[in-house]
C-alpha cells in the first residue's frame, strides 16, 4: 500500500540549445511523468533556447521513484516530433528529506547533500539539495539524451510534512 507523501513540485525554467526539428528552429514543450502521473508545459513557438518557468505538481506517494522527462516539437499537420529525453532519480530528493526530519531542519537553507554527474544519471553539473524553510529542493541542468544537444533546468520541490518528534 502506497503512503502519502505530500506535494511533488517540479519547475520547468528553462532549456538550452534544443535541437531544430523544422525548418530553421522548433516549437518545443516538455512532458513530465512521475509513476502513472503525467504533466506537461505550454509550447514555446519558434526557440531553441525557450523559458517556460512553469511549475508542475504531482501528489508524492512512496516509492518515489524517477521523474522522467520528454521535450517534443510541436508540429500541426504529422505526429510531433521528439527532442529527446532525460530523466531524475528522485531518491537522493527523499533521503534528504528523511535527514531533515532527523535533524529537525525547519527554517533558514541548509544545503543537505550534493549529488554529482555519473554515467548513470542526466545531471549536466553537480547539483544541491537544499531545505529551504522545510522544502526540499533540488536545481538541476539535465543533459538530453538521444538527441545531438540540448539541456533543461529544472526545480524541483518535495514538500512534505515535517515528522513529529518522537
Amino acid at each position: 500500500m502506497s503512503e502519502q507523501l505530500g506535494l511533488f513540485k517540479v519547475i520547468v525554467v528553462q532549456g538550452k540549445r534544443l535541437v531544430i526539428r523544422d525548418f530553421k528552429s522548433s516549437d518545443p514543450y516538455v512532458v513530465l511523468k512521475v509513476g502513472n502521473q503525467t504533466a506537461k508545459t505550454k509550447v514555446i513557438n519558434s526557440c531553441l533556447n525557450p523559458v517556460w518557468n512553469e511549475e508542475l505538481n504531482f501528489t508524492v506517494t512512496e516509492p518515489l521513484g524517477v521523474l522522467n522527462l520528454e521535450v517534443f516539437d510541436k508540429d500541426l499537420l504529422k505526429s510531433d516530433d521528439k527532442m529527446g529525453n532525460a530523466f531524475l532519480n528522485l531518491q537522493p530528493l527523499v533521503s534528504a528529506a528523511r535527514l531533515r526530519d532527523i535533524l529537525r531542519v525547519s527554517s533558514g537553507e541548509t544545503t543537505i547533500r550534493k549529488v554529482i554527474p555519473e554515467s548513470d544519471n542526466c545531471l549536466v553539473r553537480e547539483s544541491s539539495i537544499n531545505c529551504v524553510n522545510g522544502e526540499v529542493v533540488q536545481n538541476v541542468w539535465l543533459r538530453l539524451r538521444g538527441v545531438e544537444s540540448g539541456e533543461i533546468e529544472l526545480t524541483v520541490k518535495l514538500i512534505t510534512p515535517i515528522a513529529p518528534s518522537k
